[in-house]
C-alpha cells in the first residue's frame, strides 16, 4: 500500500519558530533587553554535551548570548545547586537550563526545583508544571508546547476530538495530556499498564507517542486518517550493526494509514529545541 499520510515536518516548522525568535529578539535587544541562555553541565556525558554544542549554535543564529557552565564529573548537590542559585541572583541572566544526566547521587528533582520559574525555559520547575494544569501563564515543558504546534499545525480544530497519549511521564506526557486538556481535546492518557491500548488508539482522532518503546505503535493501532506525532527518540541496533534514531511509532506502517504523521528524526525534536528558544525569548521579555 502506498504511503497516504502527510509529513508533520518538524524542520520546516522549527525554522519558522528560530525566525520568528531572531525578530523578536532584536526588538528587545534595540529595547536595551538582554536576551541570555545560561546552561549547566555537570559531567562529561556524550549526549549532553553535543546537546551543548548544538545549542550554542542554535542560540548564536537567533541573537541569543549562550553561556555555559561546566561542573566536575563528580559534582556534588551542592555544587550544582550553589550554581543555580548564582544564576537565579544575577540580573544579566534571563534563562536557566541544567542539561541531565546529573552526576551519580545528585537529585535532580531537587535541583530543577531550584531554578527560578521566570528563567526556567526548559518549564520543569513543579511551580511551572502546576501552571500548566491550572491554565496559567507560565513556561511550558519544551516537548509537550512542541507536540501542541505539530498539531495545530495540520489545521485540525481540537475541541471535542478524541486523543489518546501513550505515555505518562512527568515532562512529556502528563503536560501534553494537559495541553490537550485545555484545548477542549477529550483525552486519554495510557501507561504500561493499560489493557487493550491498541482498541484506545483506534478510536483516537490525534495519537501521541510518548512511551519511549521503538516501534509500539502499529498500523493497526491507528484509525484511518488519524494524525499520529511522534515523540520517541530511541537508539537501536540495525541487521547490518549500524545504529539508528527511530521513534515509537512503526513510521512506514502506520503512514500507510495514518492522515499526518510526524518522522523520526526530524520531527519533534529539531521543534522542542525550537520552543527552548521561544520560552528564552519569552522570559526575556517578562
Amino acid at each position: 500500500m502506498p504511503p497516504t499520510a502527510r509529513i508533520i515536518d518538524g524542520r520546516a516548522l522549527a525554522g519558522a519558530v528560530r525566525a520568528e525568535v531572531a525578530a523578536r529578539t532584536e526588538l528587545l535587544r534595540r529595547g536595551g533587553r538582554r536576551v541570555r541562555l545560561d546552561a549547566v553541565i555537570a559531567g562529561d556525558d556524550g549526549g549532553a554535551l553535543l546537546y551543548a554544542q548544538n545549542q550554542a549554535a542554535t542560540c548564536a543564529e537567533v541573537g541569543i548570548e549562550y553561556h555555559l557552565h561546566r561542573l566536575d564529573p563528580e559534582a556534588s548537590f551542592e555544587d550544582v545547586a550553589g550554581r543555580v542559585l548564582l544564576l537565579n541572583a544575577s540580573d544579566e541572566v534571563t534563562a536557566i537550563m541544567v542539561h541531565l544526566p546529573l552526576p551519580a547521587g545528585v537529585d535532580t528533582e531537587r535541583v530543577q526545583s531550584l531554578i527560578d520559574p521566570q528563567k526556567d525555559v526548559e518549564g520543569v520547575n513543579p511551580a511551572n508544571i502546576g501552571n500548566v494544569v491550572y491554565g496559567r501563564r507560565s513556561l511550558v515543558p519544551c516537548t509537550a508546547l512542541a507536540v501542541m504546534e505539530m498539531i495545530e499545525s495540520t489545521g485540525i480544530s481540537l475541541p471535542g476530538r478524541r486523543c489518546v497519549v501513550v505515555g505518562a511521564g512527568n515532562i512529556v506526557g502528563k503536560p501534553i495530556a494537559v495541553l490537550l486538556m485545555r484545548a477542549e481535546a477529550t483525552v486519554t492518557s495510557t501507561n504500561r499498564h493499560t489493557v487493550d491500548q491498541g482498541e484506545l488508539t483506534r478510536g483516537a482522532d490525534v495519537v501521541v507517542a510518548a512511551a519511549g518503546v521503538p516501534g509500539l505503535i502499529r498500523a493497526e493501532m491507528v484509525r484511518p486518517g488519524a494524525i499520529v506525532v511522534d515523540v520517541g527518540i530511541n537508539r537501536v541496533r540495525s541487521a547490518d550493526g549500524r545504529t539508528l534514531t527511530v521513534g515509537d511509532v512503526a513510521f512506514d506502517e502506520v503512514r500507510a494509514i495514518a492522515g499526518w504523521i510526524s518522522p523520526v528524526p526530524g520531527g519533534v525534536g529539531p521543534m522542542t529545541v525550537a520552543m527552548l528558544l521561544r520560552n528564552t525569548v519569552d522570559a526575556a521579555g517578562r
